[in-house]
């Protein structure tokens, strides 16, 4: 099933809350999302927030993470991290948990297919991005990336060929695209500025799904300023 275009407006960002911020009205009623906009976790979350058209439903609260207030984890989230959303009357985190939490609980266009093959690779791919893609690019740059990242960018590059019905990682787009975009988002960026490598050569279905993504505003109003995720991730090096 085609995903339906969602309503959608382009929002301005509101100043971070810092330790000086009194904390929102918790608990009122109002659907919240906790997010830093650097953060690569709580961009998934955005993504699929603005996807589904709930602009309206769930409020933006972004978090000054360099700064942030005591409150985060005294009244919001134990964990004093994001993305935590506030809905119902009680807070959930984890970002891959959160992106399926909110495709299922809130109106909009189903971001997850009903077939089941789709399904299922969709859960290897999940379990795949963090437990080693994103390990295996962030521990490659105190080394050779062009060698130690090889094997994972080109299981993206392979996983991508899958389904035939769509540029998407599941042919249309999905929670997995969503899940995966942040962080090649910053990886390209990174190892192209530091390391002169450009992971979409010889990957031209990479190439295609970063194009396509790139075309859609509900992704492209969460990116993050190149030169802030260069000289962050130079941390890791």
């Amino acid at each position: 099933m085609a995903l339906s275009p969602p309503k959608f407006f382009v929002e301005d960002r509101q100043v971070p809350l810092d330790a000086t911020s009194d904390p929102p009205a918790l608990f009122d009623g109002t659907t919240r999302l906790y997010i830093s906009y650097t953060c690569p976790f709580a961009q998934r979350v955005w993504i699929t927030r603005n996807l589904k058209g709930l602009q309206d439903e769930i409020k933006l609260v972004p978090i000054d993470l360099s700064n942030r207030p005591a409150w985060l984890k005294e009244k919001v989230n134990p964990a004093n991290k994001v993305p935590a959303l506030e809905h119902n009357g009680k807070i959930t985190g984890e970002s891959l948990d959160l992106i399926k939490y909110v495709d299922s609980n809130f109106d909009g266009p189903s971001l997850y297919p009903e077939d089941s093959a789709k399904r299922e690779f969709g859960e290897e791919l999940l379990k795949y991005v963090d437990e080693t893609f994103v390990k295996t690019v962030f521990g490659s740059f105190k080394g050779d990336p062009v060698k130690e990242t090889a094997s994972a960018f080109d299981h993206v590059e392979n996983a991508l060929k899958k389904f035939d019905d769509g540029p998407f990682f599941l042919g249309e787009l999905s929670l997995v695209d969503i899940a995966y975009i942040p962080f090649i988002e910053r990886f390209q960026v990174f190892l192209d500025e530091v390391f002169k490598y450009e992971i979409i050569i010889g990957r031209p279905n990479l190439a295609a799904w970063i194009e396509q993504m790139n075309k859609m505003v509900a992704y492209t109003q969460t990116k993050t300023d190149s030169e802030y995720v260069v000289n962050y991730f130079k941390k890791f090096m």
